[in-house]
């Protein structure tokens, strides 16, 4: 009677074990996963918005301006146009604030120029490089403002940054897999002689393992709706500080890492425990016991 017990405190002990480590390997392969996908959101929506500035001549009239805005409009690559006059440049509140007086009472004439804000899509260096050569070939067009090191610069650290979580990623898989099939293994071990028992009354494999894989569906379910709640705690922790992290584009993307992690759950759990169980079902009676 007490080693019934005290087997039934072991087997409940390592079914929890088990449940509370695929939860936290589900809640960081989630984390991980919405964030690598929220750098690259973000890495394409960076190199969407990089905008060239062509500055016109002061003497190009409406007429050759519109004809300038369609030929900009033809480059392949330009996402978007704007024109910007020089008043509304000169008026603005950030252009402003970089002056510690009126600029009126420094300059009389307004410096600064008509231009046309030009958004691009290309990602290639070359191929932006000969969008500004195109650009500044246009008659009209005075000179091409393109903040070549800054756009460079962004490209190499959101390719570094994509890597290194693609790296941890993919080390952070590997390693979890490894530890919850030892982990669910030995919650099966502390099972074997049952298993065996069975097996010498006769019982089929199917019907052996029929109530581990129906634990470990259920297993797998809760650990994986214990990985969403933390992970749905851990934005919400998080929305005070960066709101934008649960903006409703995001929405989506966050059920999709919860729908993950809850179908990862149960396909974990199910796979190792058909190997786990499998092997002490295919395994020879007197071996069980010496091992």
């Amino acid at each position: 009677m007490r080693n019934d017990k005290k087997l039934k405190r072991k087997v409940r002990r390592s079914y929890i074990v088990s449940t509370i480590s695929i939860t936290l390997v589900l809640f960081l392969m989630g984390t991980v996963g919405y964030m690598l996908s929220a750098a690259l959101t973000t890495a394409h929506t960076l190199r969407s918005s990089i905008t060239l500035s062509a500055e016109l001549d002061n003497s190009v009239s409406a007429e050759q301006r519109a004809e300038i805005e369609q030929q900009i409009a033809a480059f392949e690559g330009v996402v978007e146009i704007q024109y910007a006059d020089k008043d509304s440049k000169i008026e603005d509140a950030e252009f402003r604030r970089m002056f510690a007086t009126e600029i009126e009472s420094i300059l009389e004439d307004n410096p600064l120029r008509n231009s046309f804000e030009v958004a691009i899509g290309t990602r290639d260096r070359a191929a932006t490089d000969a969008l500004v050569d195109k650009l500044s070939a246009i008659e009209g067009v005075v000179y091409v403002a393109y903040p070549a090191s800054t756009i460079e610069q962004l490209h190499s650290t959101i390719s570094k940054i994509t890597i290194i979580l693609a790296a941890f990623g993919g080390a952070l898989l590997i390693i979890s897999l490894i530890l919850l099939n030892n982990t669910i293994r030995l919650a099966i071990f502390s099972r074997r002689y049952l298993i065996n028992t069975l097996k010498l009354v006769g019982a089929t494999k199917g019907y052996i393992m029929r109530p581990f894989l129906a634990t470990a569906a259920k297993q797998g379910l809760i650990a994986g709706l214990l990985a969403s709640l933390l992970f749905v705690g851990s934005l919400a922790a998080l929305s005070g500080a960066m709101p934008e992290i649960v903006a409703t584009a995001e929405l989506i993307k966050i059920g999709i890492v919860i729908g993950g992690m809850i179908a990862l759950g149960l396909v974990i759990s199910l796979l190792f425990t058909t190997f786990a169980v499998g092997k002490f079902v295919n395994m020879k009676s007197n071996k069980i016991y010496l091992y």
